[in-house]
């Protein structure tokens, strides 16, 4: 196969953004484009060509597809993910994989029924600076993890964003709202980095900023094995905002801010120096060097590339989708977190999380036409 004959499914504001990537790939057909609008539909193939559909049960029986890109709202990933596998399809999902872990693994368990490539639209892991961490970490040019902090603020968004679709910052239309929307990106590269903490304790202002039901103000402590800790502050309130990641091992540590990266090495272990020292104010020798930022690592396109050169050449995938399961379990351990107001131990209960999860949406407006107003508390739901 030289060609991929691909089918885009939600052709929306990032549908939309993708389908002009696919224009600048000539290894890539563009056999059909669907969404439930007719006139998103229209204007798809208007600009770029296909055949239309407003079902995509259509589009995965049609028989003109290799592949599909997903990109619609989040609940329905899992349902159009297990009907394109299942009908042999090779996916390629946009984040977040599911809205939650029971959710993730329905999906996972239906590309395991077959082979297809299967990959997540998870696009910050082609940015060089976080490669470059991936490798020291890796590596152990940090030495033993001690703890990680990233602030990530500059999620600003206006009230005009939440009204532009009635899905968005609703549990039954989006399922949560910075760590499922904004933060995934950041979710993802934590688990890339650093793996899965084993506790996690969050606290969350639900409509803080907003008019909205779900949560758009988080801090949350972790927890993981070695005894190493962290700390994530995720917000769409805060402007401008910021962007910083603190790392820190007993062989050093790494700053990403504002499009640079200070890695600083030392020359012996923080905790050898530690118990061998005899002065009480030694501090071990370092040295100290900035990596300035090269480029972006080629975001949504470079995912995309890679996605067809898995099928057509058996590349490695940068982001196997069932990696993406990590990234919604550590968003759902903060909400159920913040909701319960205990810690939550990982691997996160998925049932457990999903029963919560229908009790939010059964009161969602958006499955109703009252209108949106923020839930400040909502113990009730653990019974409070």
């Amino acid at each position: 196969m030289t060609q991929v004959r691909l089918g885009v499914i939600g052709v929306g504001n990032m549908g939309s953004y993708h389908l002009r990537n696919i224009d600048q790939c000539p290894d890539i057909s563009l056999a059909a484009v669907c969404d439930i609008l007719p006139k998103r539909v229209a204007l798809a193939r208007k600009n770029h060509g296909g055949a239309g559909f407003t079902d995509h049960r259509a589009l995965v029986a049609s028989g003109l597809c290799d592949a599909v890109l997903i990109v619609t709202p989040h609940y329905a990933h899992t349902p159009i993910g297990i009907a394109a596998l299942d009908a042999g399809l090779h996916v390629l999902v946009e984040k977040p994989v599911s809205v939650h872990k029971a959710d993730c693994l329905r999906l996972i368990a239906a590309h395991r029924r077959r082979k297809q490539v299967f990959a997540a639209m998870l696009n910050q892991r082609t940015h060089p600076q976080f490669q470059a961490l991936h490798r020291m970490i890796a590596g152990g040019a940090l030495g033993r993890l001690q703890r990680v902090v990233w602030t990530v603020t500059n999620w600003y968004r206006t009230n005009a964003y939440y009204r532009s679709s009635p899905w968005r910052a609703t549990w039954g239309g989006e399922g949560g709202g910075v760590l499922m929307n904004q933060a995934a990106h950041q979710l993802d590269l934590l688990y890339w980095l650093f793996g899965l903490p084993a506790r996690v304790t969050a606290f969350c202002g639900f409509g803080k900023f907003h008019p909205i039901e779900v949560e758009d103000d988080v801090t949350a402590y972790l927890e993981f094995t070695n005894g190493a800790t962290g700390v994530f502050i995720a917000s769409t309130g805060d402007a401008p905002g910021t962007n910083r990641l603190d790392v820190t091992g007993d062989l050093g540590s790494a700053v990403l801010e504002n499009g640079a990266m200070v890695v600083t090495r030392n020359s012996m272990s923080a905790r050898t120096m530690s118990t061998t020292a005899k002065d009480c104010y030694a501090v071990p020798q370092h040295s100290r060097n900035e990596l300035p930022a090269a480029g972006d690592g080629g975001q949504h396109m470079e995912i995309l590339r890679n996605f067809i050169a898995a099928i057509t050449k058996g590349a490695t995938l940068i982001a196997p989708a069932r990696e993406g399961i990590h990234a919604v379990e550590l968003g759902n351990a903060m909400i159920m977190s913040a909701l319960s107001g205990t810690p939550v131990d990982l691997p996160l209960d998925a049932a457990k999380y999903e029963r919560l999860l229908k009790k939010l949406v059964a009161a969602s407006a958006s499955r109703s036409k009252r209108p949106r107003q923020a839930a400040p508390r909502m113990q009730w739901m653990f019974g409070r």
